[in-house]
């Protein structure tokens, strides 16, 4: 399986699109669009809407974002806009600003829609505070 890497020295503007994986361990502006898992690493920051199968998030993103089947957001990530996702899990030390709505039809929904920067208007099924007991994952 293929991974792309965008490199912890590397600023991208633009839109990105990819099949399989990718990885970003630098800082990406823009849309990224994928029908395969997307990683944004730790020290990585992404002001972009997202959408993609899988996300994991150690980094931070600022932007919208749809996670066809999951979106994970591990101790240290910081997600700033709404979310949308099959399934939420969030560590403890994770931080969320925004709306999330959670569940198959969340998702439908999100994919009718043109791009993900229009997910703004949906209206959240959740929406709070999500905490963990330490070490262990808040599920949403």
């Amino acid at each position: 399986r293929q991974t792309t890497v965008i490199g912890p020295d590397t600023h991208i503007k633009g839109e990105m699109n990819f099949e399989s994986s990718a990885q970003i361990l630098g800082k990406f502006e823009g849309t990224i669009t994928s029908n395969g898992d997307l990683q944004i690493a730790n020290g990585a920051t992404c002001k972009a809407a997202v959408k993609a199968n899988k996300i994991t998030v150690d980094g931070s993103i600022e932007g919208d974002v749809v996670g066809r089947e999951r979106v994970k957001l591990n101790a240290g990530a910081t997600v700033r806009g709404d979310v949308v996702a099959a399934k939420l899990a969030m560590e403890e030390g994770a931080t969320f600003v925004g709306h999330c709505s959670v569940g198959a039809e969340a998702v439908k929904n999100a994919d009718s829609r043109p791009s993900p920067s229009s997910m703004g208007q949906a209206q959240p099924k959740a929406q709070g505070t999500v905490e963990a007991k330490k070490g262990q994952e808040a599920k949403v």
